[in-house]
């Protein structure tokens, strides 16, 4: 299997295990979904719903891979999609810390783009 196909599998068990996972929270009214675009490789989980009056959309993590890494654009979760992407066997220079200002990133562990 390709790099490519590796890094679309690992973050769509990843995101569905998340999204099965948050889906038990007593949340009456919101649902915990996720959304993959395999073309443009975009990959989504969010809430969307009603919890009594208040309209409730949020996006729990975005992910997209470019040039062959893994951007990591929003992170919701307490223990760190990051973490979850390197249990999986990504390597950190295959990974990009997109959410943190371009400058910055090359004081990470991770790739700088």
């Amino acid at each position: 299997m390709d790099k490519l196909a590796q890094h679309r599998q690992v973050i769509q068990k990843i995101l569905l295990e998340y999204r099965d996972w948050a889906a038990g929270a007593d949340r009456p009214g919101v649902q915990e979904s996720v959304a993959f675009d395999e073309e443009r490789d975009h990959y989504f989980w969010f809430r969307v719903g009603w919890r009594g009056k208040q309209r409730e959309f949020e996006v729990m993590v975005y992910l997209r891979i470019e040039g062959g890494k893994i951007w990591v654009e929003e992170d919701w979760t307490k223990q760190g999609i990051v973490n979850e992407l390197l249990e999986a066997g990504v390597l950190p220079e295959e990974i990009v810390l997109g959410f943190q200002y371009p400058t910055k990133r090359p004081l990470t562990e991770f790739a700088a783009v």
